[in-house]
């Protein structure tokens, strides 16, 4: 299982890589293993608001539906277009090519709340 170092974590398995204001969100590789093959993600549209800890959106595999959580708050702008025609690119690569959304922070504060990557990987008992 791959745990990158240059990521944040949050205890609902997404994670969130920032390059300046802007944090590129997905799920982790711990997520995408335990929710098997992913059919379908629903996400808001763009410049659609979002807080820290609020649902975002859904994510369908096979054999189940689960909600994805915001690990920072503020407003879309980018929504991972791939997604829409192959899905299962989070299943692939859930740190590269699999990302979900972006969203510019409104309160880059809060990324003092997730956990880093030895972190989340003992979380998980690795």
């Amino acid at each position: 299982m791959n745990f990158p170092e240059n990521l944040k974590y949050t205890e609902d398995h997404e994670w969130v890589k920032l390059e300046g204001n802007i944090g590129t969100i997905g799920v982790t590789d711990h997520a995408q293993g335990e929710l098997g093959d992913i059919v379908y993600i629903d996400i808001p549209e763009p410049d659609a608001t979002v807080n820290a800890g609020d649902s975002f959106g859904t994510i369908e595999a096979v054999k189940t539906v689960a909600e994805m959580y915001a690990p920072v708050s503020g407003k879309l702008v980018e929504v991972n277009s791939i997604l829409n025609d192959a899905p299962e690119t989070v299943n692939s690569d859930p740190y590269g090519e699999g990302w979900i959304v972006k969203i510019e922070l409104s309160n880059p504060a809060e990324l003092d709340n997730l956990m880093d990557a030895t972190t989340y990987k003992a979380k998980l008992g690795h």
